[in-house]
């Protein structure tokens, strides 16, 4: 700009005296203005260009780097390229001399533990059985679509006295009570979260790494898995060898025994992604067992029309869920959860966990609303 426009920056050359700002040096005053070409043409002849001698300061848009500047940098990118290539070297060492990995854990790899109805199998997968979770030959198991099973059927009587053990001797109450003052706080850095997950595989690897520096690690529960606590407890001291030494509402104390060795702990192999859900039986049918189709539904637009039970909130604590509908169920034939903002797939988890633990039947879910039926058998 300052080229283009070099006659307003010149030393040498004075400019001309602006008279509108000084119209007492006019000579007289000009009877008509001077139309815009003359003025144009004026300013093109005013343009002096600059001296020889005089030096002409253009300035870049932004300025040059130095040679240091790209010597930093070239070694920057030089240091993080080796870092790379000896990242790369660790995993290919690592994967021709550490996989597949053999786990001596008796039990079969799941995705969750407490969430898998065992007695109903899946009619379809959603995904071809040959993609494993854990990656391509990273265990001793083959992956069928929902589980890698264990080779060798368990000894039981071994693994009992494996796991005892490990925990010991009983801790007294002093000790019970002072681990539980420690980790049941809220403000506890030993804490895992359990979601609508369940008790996850991946979890199992995250309770040793805890176990690693702290007696006990705090669980905190949430969603659909608190409908059942004791599926809970149970699947987490099966497969972690731990014991539940506090259990408060959804609040649980997982403690890792007396004789627990961080360098002798059993190897659990990662899963690297969640698999996709496999495809199971339709959940409701058009026609409830022992029931006519008007029959069915009669009951479905009772259950819509009647008052709702309960609310249920998103990731809430459902401990109490299963009791009430129990008792419901001794005065009225139908129930309704109002199951707004739970979303359509945690209510149906929701309704086959009740169908299995009060029992019952479910009849609709509808604009995440739970019509549930108790039965053919109690109504005789």
């Amino acid at each position: 700009m300052l080229k283009l426009f070099s006659w307003r920056r010149s030393i040498q050359h004075p400019q001309p005296l602006n008279l509108r700002l000084f119209p007492h040096l006019l000579p007289s005053p000009s009877p008509l203005p001077l139309p815009l070409p003359f003025l144009f043409i004026s300013r093109f002849l005013g343009y002096s260009p600059p001296a020889e001698d005089e030096e002409i300061y253009d300035p870049p848009f932004s300025p040059t780097p130095t040679q240091t500047a790209k010597r930093k940098n070239k070694s920057k990118f030089i240091k993080k390229k080796n870092q790379t290539q000896k990242v790369a070297n660790k995993i290919n060492s690592d994967g021709a001399n550490g996989f597949p990995v053999k786990s001596e854990l008796p039990f079969d790899f799941m995705y969750s533990y407490s969430e898998t109805s065992r007695g109903v199998e899946p009619i379809g997968f959603r995904e071809p059985k040959r993609f494993s979770p854990f990656g391509p030959s990273r265990i001793d198991r083959k992956w069928t679509g929902t589980r890698a099973p264990a080779e060798q059927k368990p000894d039981l009587e071994k693994l009992a006295e494996k796991r005892q053990r490990v925990l010991g001797e009983p801790l007294s109450e002093e000790e019970v009570t002072e681990l539980v003052e420690k980790y049941r706080h809220s403000n506890c850095s030993r804490q895992i979260n359990l979601g609508k997950g369940g008790v996850t595989h991946n979890m199992l690897e995250d309770i040793h790494n805890h176990w690693r520096r702290a007696e006990a690690v705090r669980i905190k529960c949430l969603g659909v898995p608190t409908l059942d606590m004791d599926n809970i407890c149970f699947h987490l001291e099966d497969k972690s060898g731990g014991k539940i030494i506090y259990r408060h509402i959804n609040i649980l104390l997982l403690y890792r025994g007396r004789n627990y060795d961080p360098d002798k702990r059993p190897q659990v192999p990662i899963m690297l992604w969640k698999p996709h859900a496999p495809i199971y039986p339709k959940l409701v049918t058009n026609v409830a067992d022992g029931l006519t189709f008007e029959e069915t539904k009669e009951m479905r637009n009772r259950g819509l029309n009647s008052p709702a039970l309960m609310k249920l909130t998103r990731n809430g604590v459902y401990v109490n869920v299963v009791e009430r509908v129990r008792t419901k169920f001794e005065t009225e034939e139908v129930v309704r959860l109002d199951c707004t903002h739970v979303g359509t797939s945690d209510c149906k988890k929701i309704g086959v966990k009740l169908r299995d633990l009060v029992p019952c039947v479910p009849l609709l879910f509808k604009d995440e609303q739970i019509i549930l039926w108790k039965g053919y058998k109690e109504r005789e």
